[in-house]
């Protein structure tokens, strides 16, 4: 999902950080791609997808076509998966083109999050069943990851969220949130009255936020403006919860910690006894 000049960004090559830096890649561009460089997993991104995937199939054995669900596969894979979030059970039933990827999915992952209710995974479970009989379902426990999680115990903290989750995703929270909890922080800042310029305007977009702010960066503009929003919110500490990593971008005054989500592996050995088949 390349934001720019897209005549440049026809097939784009990502192997580390600075080859992030040279394409000169927006925060939410870092956002899609950082998390599989820190695995080693090159990416593959552009808008040309037959030459993305004639390029791909050079360099690797396995392909993962990863769409966000903005997308769908515009190949016939051989493993469709599909991740479903109970947080917004429904979603999937009426979103373009996410309801195309749950009818199309041959495996199913219904991602049993921090505070997600029995509730809420039985219907999108049954949503999921009521558009597609066949495909396996498998319920999988997220686990919340944070560096130095101790340090959150009785703070006041800024949570910092992905900027397209907490916005046009339609999430007031996210996995930072879900820390915050966890890990007992004294209490969560609210940042609207301390966000300025293009952060301001997205909050007033968004009235549905109020405990994250959205890592908004699509220019340099709007980088310093979010920049100076994070740094005028009075708090002890911040919790990052975007899958790039923001300090690479901007200057943070407090302390930050780095949160994530994680899949337990036990639940998943039937998604990848499926793959290892496939792979053989």
């Amino acid at each position: 999902m390349p934001y720019g000049d897209l005549k440049k960004q026809e097939v784009q090559k990502f192997y580390n950080y600075e080859d992030l830096k040279k394409a000169r890649c927006t925060l939410e561009e870092r956002e899609e791609y950082e998390h599989h460089l820190r695995q080693n997993i090159p990416v593959f991104a552009g808008v040309n997808y037959q030459k993305i995937m004639h390029e791909a199939e050079k360099e690797a054995d396995v392909l993962l076509w990863d769409g966000g669900n903005n997308d769908f596969p515009f190949i016939k894979p051989d493993l469709h998966i599909v991740l479903v979030d109970p947080r917004r059970p429904g979603h999937g039933l009426s979103y373009y083109p996410g309801e195309v990827n749950l009818r199309l999915a041959d495996v199913v992952i219904i991602n049993k999050m921090y505070g997600v209710t029995d509730e809420q995974i039985k219907i999108v479970y049954n949503n999921t069943r009521l558009v597609n009989k066949k495909a396996e379902i498998i319920k999988v426990a997220s686990l919340v990851l944070v560096q130095e999680p101790e340090l959150i115990k009785g703070k006041k903290v800024l949570i910092i969220g992905d900027g397209p989750t907490l916005t046009h995703g339609g999430m007031p929270t996210g996995v930072g949130t879900a820390a915050a909890i966890k890990y007992h922080a004294r209490t969560i800042v609210d940042p609207r009255p301390y966000a300025i310029g293009s952060i301001k305007e997205t909050f007033h977009k968004f009235p549905h936020l109020k405990d994250a702010i959205p890592a908004m960066g699509y220019n340099k503009k709007q980088l310093k403006e979010l920049e100076t929003s994070i740094n005028k919110t009075p708090c002890d500490i911040i919790i990052d919860s975007t899958p790039g990593d923001i300090a690479k971008l901007i200057k943070i005054k407090k302390k930050m910690l780095y949160t994530s989500y994680d899949m337990d592996e036990e639940d998943m050995l039937p998604l990848f006894k499926k793959i290892d088949n496939l792979v053989r």
